[in-house]
Protein backbone atom coordinates (compact mmCIF):
# COMPACT_ATOMS: atom_id res chain seq x y z
CA UNK A 1 0.00 0.00 0.00
CA UNK A 2 2.56 2.22 0.42
CA UNK A 3 4.80 1.94 -2.37
CA UNK A 4 1.38 2.62 -4.08
CA UNK A 5 1.07 5.71 -1.96
CA UNK A 6 4.49 6.81 -3.10
CA UNK A 7 4.36 5.83 -6.58
CA UNK A 8 0.50 7.93 -6.82
CA UNK A 9 2.47 11.48 -5.37
CA UNK A 10 5.01 10.93 -7.70
CA UNK A 11 3.02 10.70 -10.64
CA UNK A 12 0.78 13.57 -9.42
CA UNK A 13 3.83 15.41 -9.38
CA UNK A 14 5.13 14.94 -12.75
CA UNK A 15 1.55 15.71 -13.93
CA UNK A 16 1.67 19.06 -11.76
CA UNK A 17 5.18 19.65 -13.66
CA UNK A 18 3.51 19.45 -17.18
CA UNK A 19 0.33 20.90 -16.28
CA UNK A 20 2.28 23.86 -14.91
CA UNK A 21 4.48 24.01 -18.18
CA UNK A 22 1.41 23.68 -20.32
CA UNK A 23 -0.60 26.98 -18.49
CA UNK A 24 -0.75 30.19 -19.39
CA UNK A 25 2.08 32.84 -18.80
CA UNK A 26 1.64 36.48 -18.44
CA UNK A 27 1.24 39.02 -21.93
CA UNK A 28 5.11 40.36 -22.21
CA UNK A 29 5.46 43.61 -23.71
CA UNK A 30 5.92 43.25 -27.49
CA UNK A 31 9.63 43.70 -28.43
CA UNK A 32 13.64 42.33 -27.51
CA UNK A 33 14.02 40.79 -23.82
CA UNK A 34 17.27 39.47 -22.72
CA UNK A 35 18.33 36.66 -20.46
CA UNK A 36 21.08 35.60 -18.97
CA UNK A 37 21.46 31.78 -17.62
CA UNK A 38 23.99 29.87 -15.49
CA UNK A 39 25.15 27.19 -17.64
CA UNK A 40 27.96 24.61 -15.64
CA UNK A 41 30.46 28.16 -14.42
CA UNK A 42 29.50 30.32 -17.56
CA UNK A 43 26.98 33.25 -17.98
CA UNK A 44 24.79 32.45 -21.16
CA UNK A 45 23.09 34.96 -22.71
CA UNK A 46 20.13 35.46 -25.36
CA UNK A 47 17.39 37.15 -26.16
CA UNK A 48 14.10 36.92 -27.35
CA UNK A 49 12.11 39.01 -29.56
CA UNK A 50 8.09 39.18 -28.35
CA UNK A 51 5.91 39.87 -31.28
CA UNK A 52 2.86 42.18 -30.66
CA UNK A 53 0.57 39.34 -31.00
CA UNK A 54 1.77 37.25 -28.30
CA UNK A 55 -0.86 37.26 -25.33
CA UNK A 56 0.73 34.87 -23.16
CA UNK A 57 -1.89 31.91 -23.48
CA UNK A 58 -1.83 31.28 -26.82
CA UNK A 59 0.99 28.68 -27.51
CA UNK A 60 2.91 30.09 -30.23
CA UNK A 61 6.05 28.93 -32.21
CA UNK A 62 9.65 29.59 -31.95
CA UNK A 63 12.49 30.27 -34.21
CA UNK A 64 15.96 29.80 -33.17
CA UNK A 65 18.73 31.76 -34.53
CA UNK A 66 22.20 31.14 -34.09
CA UNK A 67 24.85 33.98 -35.53
CA UNK A 68 27.97 33.12 -37.24
CA UNK A 69 31.63 32.80 -35.87
CA UNK A 70 32.65 35.78 -34.42
CA UNK A 71 29.18 37.56 -34.40
CA UNK A 72 26.86 38.42 -32.42
CA UNK A 73 22.62 37.56 -31.43
CA UNK A 74 22.53 41.25 -32.19
CA UNK A 75 24.15 41.15 -35.43
CA UNK A 76 22.29 38.42 -36.62
CA UNK A 77 18.74 39.87 -35.85
CA UNK A 78 19.96 42.54 -37.89
CA UNK A 79 20.92 40.76 -40.59
CA UNK A 80 18.71 38.10 -41.37
CA UNK A 81 15.03 39.87 -39.76
CA UNK A 82 13.52 37.22 -37.96
CA UNK A 83 12.29 39.78 -35.40
CA UNK A 84 10.30 41.83 -38.41
CA UNK A 85 9.44 37.98 -39.43
CA UNK A 86 8.15 37.18 -36.05
CA UNK A 87 5.98 40.19 -36.06
CA UNK A 88 4.47 39.38 -38.53
CA UNK A 89 3.54 36.10 -37.89
CA UNK A 90 3.00 35.51 -34.54
CA UNK A 91 6.41 33.30 -33.48
CA UNK A 92 8.86 34.40 -30.79
CA UNK A 93 12.40 34.77 -32.35
CA UNK A 94 15.04 34.06 -30.48
CA UNK A 95 18.86 34.75 -31.02
CA UNK A 96 21.45 33.47 -28.97
CA UNK A 97 24.89 34.48 -28.08
CA UNK A 98 27.80 32.08 -28.44
CA UNK A 99 31.30 31.99 -25.99
CA UNK A 100 34.71 34.04 -26.90
CA UNK A 101 38.00 32.32 -26.22
CA UNK A 102 38.31 34.21 -23.65
CA UNK A 103 35.24 34.90 -21.73
CA UNK A 104 36.30 37.63 -18.79
CA UNK A 105 36.96 40.11 -22.32
CA UNK A 106 34.18 41.33 -24.59
CA UNK A 107 33.88 39.43 -27.69
CA UNK A 108 35.39 40.64 -30.76
CA UNK A 109 35.14 39.51 -34.50
CA UNK A 110 38.98 39.50 -34.96
CA UNK A 111 40.15 39.19 -31.31
CA UNK A 112 38.16 37.36 -29.09
CA UNK A 113 35.47 36.09 -31.39
CA UNK A 114 32.33 34.69 -30.10
CA UNK A 115 32.18 31.13 -31.34
CA UNK A 116 30.14 27.94 -31.72
CA UNK A 117 31.11 24.37 -30.10
CA UNK A 118 29.87 22.93 -33.48
CA UNK A 119 31.87 19.92 -32.89
CA UNK A 120 34.76 20.43 -35.41
CA UNK A 121 37.17 20.53 -33.03
CA UNK A 122 38.43 24.07 -34.62
CA UNK A 123 38.15 26.54 -31.94
CA UNK A 124 39.53 24.88 -28.24
CA UNK A 125 43.10 23.61 -28.84
CA UNK A 126 44.21 23.74 -24.62
CA UNK A 127 40.86 24.84 -23.39
CA UNK A 128 37.92 23.24 -21.90
CA UNK A 129 35.08 22.68 -24.72
CA UNK A 130 32.04 25.10 -24.42
CA UNK A 131 29.16 22.83 -23.49
CA UNK A 132 26.86 24.89 -26.20
CA UNK A 133 24.53 21.99 -26.42
CA UNK A 134 23.78 22.11 -22.38
CA UNK A 135 23.33 25.75 -22.92
CA UNK A 136 20.67 25.22 -25.15
CA UNK A 137 19.17 22.52 -23.79
CA UNK A 138 18.30 24.78 -20.53
CA UNK A 139 17.76 27.79 -22.92
CA UNK A 140 14.48 25.47 -24.16
CA UNK A 141 14.00 24.90 -20.36
CA UNK A 142 13.41 28.27 -19.63
CA UNK A 143 11.63 29.38 -22.96
CA UNK A 144 9.28 26.86 -21.85
CA UNK A 145 9.18 28.17 -18.08
CA UNK A 146 9.14 32.19 -19.39
CA UNK A 147 6.71 32.16 -22.53
CA UNK A 148 3.39 30.05 -24.26
CA UNK A 149 5.34 27.87 -26.67
CA UNK A 150 4.16 25.33 -29.09
CA UNK A 151 6.31 22.72 -28.20
CA UNK A 152 5.42 21.05 -31.78
CA UNK A 153 7.34 24.17 -33.62
CA UNK A 154 10.29 24.76 -32.27
CA UNK A 155 12.63 25.39 -34.97
CA UNK A 156 16.24 25.89 -35.12
CA UNK A 157 18.16 28.33 -37.96
CA UNK A 158 21.90 29.40 -37.87
CA UNK A 159 24.63 30.80 -40.65
CA UNK A 160 28.17 30.20 -40.65
CA UNK A 161 29.68 28.36 -37.59
CA UNK A 162 26.14 29.29 -36.24
CA UNK A 163 25.03 26.73 -39.36
CA UNK A 164 27.40 23.93 -38.38
CA UNK A 165 25.89 24.46 -34.64
CA UNK A 166 22.34 24.56 -35.96
CA UNK A 167 23.32 20.49 -37.39
CA UNK A 168 24.74 19.26 -34.34
CA UNK A 169 21.84 20.36 -31.96
CA UNK A 170 19.51 19.40 -34.69
CA UNK A 171 21.18 15.97 -34.45
CA UNK A 172 21.53 16.24 -30.68
CA UNK A 173 18.17 17.73 -29.43
CA UNK A 174 16.26 15.94 -32.45
CA UNK A 175 13.32 14.88 -29.31
CA UNK A 176 13.15 18.69 -29.09
CA UNK A 177 12.79 20.36 -32.98
CA UNK A 178 11.24 20.44 -35.34
CA UNK A 179 13.30 21.16 -38.17
CA UNK A 180 16.60 22.48 -38.44
CA UNK A 181 17.82 25.11 -41.88
CA UNK A 182 21.30 25.48 -41.93
CA UNK A 183 22.87 28.60 -44.02
CA UNK A 184 26.14 28.31 -45.17
CA UNK A 185 27.89 26.00 -42.83
CA UNK A 186 29.07 21.96 -42.40
CA UNK A 187 27.95 19.08 -40.83
CA UNK A 188 30.73 18.29 -39.19
CA UNK A 189 29.40 15.35 -36.75
CA UNK A 190 30.73 11.90 -37.49
CA UNK A 191 28.95 9.55 -37.24
CA UNK A 192 25.55 11.54 -37.61
CA UNK A 193 23.11 9.92 -35.21
CA UNK A 194 19.23 11.05 -34.50
CA UNK A 195 16.82 10.42 -31.89
CA UNK A 196 14.26 10.74 -34.49
CA UNK A 197 14.25 12.26 -37.74
CA UNK A 198 13.69 15.92 -38.33
CA UNK A 199 13.76 17.74 -41.61
CA UNK A 200 16.28 20.00 -42.70
CA UNK A 201 16.89 22.80 -45.31
CA UNK A 202 19.96 23.94 -46.19
CA UNK A 203 20.91 27.67 -48.14
CA UNK A 204 24.36 28.73 -49.63
CA UNK A 205 25.93 30.61 -52.43
CA UNK A 206 27.88 29.98 -55.73
CA UNK A 207 30.52 32.09 -54.58
CA UNK A 208 30.83 31.90 -51.20
CA UNK A 209 34.63 32.02 -50.17
CA UNK A 210 34.16 30.62 -46.35
CA UNK A 211 31.77 27.99 -47.28
CA UNK A 212 32.88 26.69 -50.74
CA UNK A 213 30.97 24.47 -52.74
CA UNK A 214 33.46 21.65 -53.21
CA UNK A 215 34.84 22.20 -49.74
CA UNK A 216 38.70 23.37 -48.80
CA UNK A 217 39.81 25.79 -46.14
CA UNK A 218 37.67 28.84 -45.99
CA UNK A 219 39.41 32.26 -47.32
CA UNK A 220 38.23 35.76 -46.95
CA UNK A 221 37.08 37.60 -50.51
CA UNK A 222 40.49 38.93 -50.71
CA UNK A 223 42.24 35.61 -50.58
CA UNK A 224 43.45 35.71 -46.97
CA UNK A 225 43.02 32.80 -44.98
CA UNK A 226 41.41 33.07 -41.12
CA UNK A 227 43.51 31.16 -38.85
CA UNK A 228 40.81 31.20 -36.58
CA UNK A 229 38.39 29.22 -38.96
CA UNK A 230 41.04 27.49 -41.06
CA UNK A 231 40.02 24.16 -41.26
CA UNK A 232 39.20 22.86 -44.24
CA UNK A 233 35.26 22.13 -44.37
CA UNK A 234 33.92 18.77 -46.58
CA UNK A 235 32.43 19.57 -49.80
CA UNK A 236 28.61 21.15 -49.14
CA UNK A 237 26.72 18.29 -50.90
CA UNK A 238 28.50 15.74 -48.25
CA UNK A 239 26.70 17.46 -45.62
CA UNK A 240 23.44 17.22 -47.60
CA UNK A 241 23.82 13.66 -48.13
CA UNK A 242 24.79 13.10 -44.61
CA UNK A 243 21.14 14.19 -43.15
CA UNK A 244 19.27 12.82 -46.23
CA UNK A 245 20.97 9.30 -45.10
CA UNK A 246 20.50 9.63 -41.38
CA UNK A 247 16.43 10.60 -41.74
CA UNK A 248 16.32 7.36 -43.99
CA UNK A 249 15.98 9.53 -46.86
CA UNK A 250 17.27 8.62 -50.58
CA UNK A 251 20.25 10.10 -51.38
CA UNK A 252 19.14 10.93 -55.19
CA UNK A 253 16.96 13.92 -55.13
CA UNK A 254 13.47 13.01 -56.11
CA UNK A 255 12.34 16.96 -57.69
CA UNK A 256 15.32 19.60 -58.50
CA UNK A 257 14.09 22.79 -59.88
CA UNK A 258 15.85 25.93 -61.28
CA UNK A 259 14.62 29.33 -61.81
CA UNK A 260 16.33 32.83 -61.73
CA UNK A 261 19.79 31.59 -60.33
CA UNK A 262 18.31 29.49 -57.36
CA UNK A 263 18.64 25.84 -57.67
CA UNK A 264 16.68 23.43 -55.74
CA UNK A 265 16.96 19.66 -54.30
CA UNK A 266 14.61 17.93 -52.49
CA UNK A 267 15.28 14.55 -51.41
CA UNK A 268 12.31 12.34 -49.30
CA UNK A 269 10.36 11.05 -47.91
CA UNK A 270 12.71 9.47 -44.80
CA UNK A 271 11.40 8.25 -41.77
CA UNK A 272 8.04 9.94 -40.51
CA UNK A 273 7.62 11.58 -43.61
CA UNK A 274 10.95 13.66 -42.93
CA UNK A 275 12.59 15.57 -46.15
CA UNK A 276 16.05 16.89 -47.30
CA UNK A 277 15.66 20.59 -49.36
CA UNK A 278 19.32 21.72 -50.80
CA UNK A 279 19.09 25.71 -52.06
CA UNK A 280 21.84 27.23 -54.05
CA UNK A 281 22.01 30.86 -54.64
CA UNK A 282 23.98 31.81 -57.62
CA UNK A 283 26.77 34.69 -57.15
CA UNK A 284 25.61 34.84 -53.33
CA UNK A 285 28.86 35.01 -51.49
CA UNK A 286 29.08 33.76 -47.26
CA UNK A 287 25.76 36.28 -46.78
CA UNK A 288 22.02 35.85 -45.85
CA UNK A 289 20.43 35.55 -48.70
CA UNK A 290 18.01 38.42 -48.96
CA UNK A 291 19.36 39.90 -46.03
CA UNK A 292 22.08 42.46 -44.64
CA UNK A 293 25.84 41.93 -44.56
CA UNK A 294 27.12 44.03 -41.94
CA UNK A 295 31.15 42.82 -43.07
CA UNK A 296 32.14 44.37 -46.42
CA UNK A 297 32.11 42.61 -49.93
CA UNK A 298 35.91 42.54 -50.37
CA UNK A 299 35.74 39.99 -47.21
CA UNK A 300 32.58 37.73 -47.59
CA UNK A 301 31.85 38.08 -51.45
CA UNK A 302 28.29 39.69 -52.88
CA UNK A 303 25.34 39.83 -51.47
CA UNK A 304 22.14 38.74 -53.41
CA UNK A 305 18.17 38.90 -53.45
CA UNK A 306 17.63 36.48 -55.89
CA UNK A 307 15.90 34.30 -53.02
CA UNK A 308 15.09 35.81 -49.41
CA UNK A 309 16.27 33.02 -47.16
CA UNK A 310 14.02 34.29 -43.97
CA UNK A 311 10.85 33.68 -46.31
CA UNK A 312 12.01 30.57 -47.51
CA UNK A 313 12.79 29.25 -44.44
CA UNK A 314 9.98 30.18 -42.66
CA UNK A 315 7.63 28.49 -45.40
CA UNK A 316 9.62 25.48 -45.26
CA UNK A 317 9.22 25.45 -41.22
CA UNK A 318 5.15 25.88 -41.70
CA UNK A 319 5.21 22.59 -43.75
CA UNK A 320 7.15 20.26 -40.96
CA UNK A 321 5.48 22.24 -38.24
CA UNK A 322 5.14 18.96 -35.59
CA UNK A 323 5.41 16.99 -38.85
CA UNK A 324 7.20 13.96 -36.77
CA UNK A 325 5.23 14.16 -34.21
CA UNK A 326 7.47 13.83 -31.37
CA UNK A 327 8.93 17.11 -30.38
CA UNK A 328 8.48 18.48 -26.72
CA UNK A 329 10.20 20.44 -24.79
CA UNK A 330 10.05 18.68 -21.63
CA UNK A 331 13.81 18.30 -20.54
CA UNK A 332 15.36 14.62 -20.16
CA UNK A 333 14.76 14.23 -16.53
CA UNK A 334 11.45 15.33 -16.74
CA UNK A 335 10.45 12.77 -19.74
CA UNK A 336 12.74 10.14 -17.92
CA UNK A 337 10.21 10.56 -14.34
CA UNK A 338 7.09 10.10 -16.84
CA UNK A 339 8.37 6.99 -18.80
CA UNK A 340 9.11 5.49 -15.27
CA UNK A 341 5.29 6.74 -13.93
CA UNK A 342 4.12 4.85 -16.93
CA UNK A 343 6.32 1.96 -16.76
CA UNK A 344 4.65 1.70 -12.52
CA UNK A 345 1.56 1.95 -13.41
CA UNK A 346 1.30 -0.57 -16.28
CA UNK A 347 -1.49 -3.24 -14.80
CA UNK A 348 -3.22 -0.62 -12.40
CA UNK A 349 -6.15 1.38 -13.25
CA UNK A 350 -4.61 4.70 -13.29
CA UNK A 351 -5.81 6.70 -16.24
CA UNK A 352 -2.48 7.25 -18.53
CA UNK A 353 -4.11 10.58 -19.57
CA UNK A 354 -2.87 12.41 -15.56
CA UNK A 355 0.27 12.83 -17.43
CA UNK A 356 -0.79 13.84 -20.31
CA UNK A 357 -1.77 17.38 -19.22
Amino acid sequence: MNNILSLMLLCWAVAALTASAAAAKEAVKAGDHNFTIKVGELERRYTVHVPPAYDGKTPVPVVVMLHGGGGTSKGAATETGWGAKADETGFLAVFANAMPPDPTKPGSFGRNPQLWNDGSERFYQGQNKVDDVGFINAMLDELLSKFAVDARRVFFTGFSNGASMTFRVGAELSRRIAAIAPVAGACWLEPLKLERPISMCYITGTADPLNLIEGGAPKLGAGASDKVRAKAKPPVRDSILKWAKAVGCPTTPKATSESNGVRTETYGPGRDGAEVIYVTVEGLGHTWAGGKSLLPEFMVGKKSDKIKATDFIWEFFQKHAGAQGGATLLSPNRQVRRQECRRSWAGHAQPPDLLDR
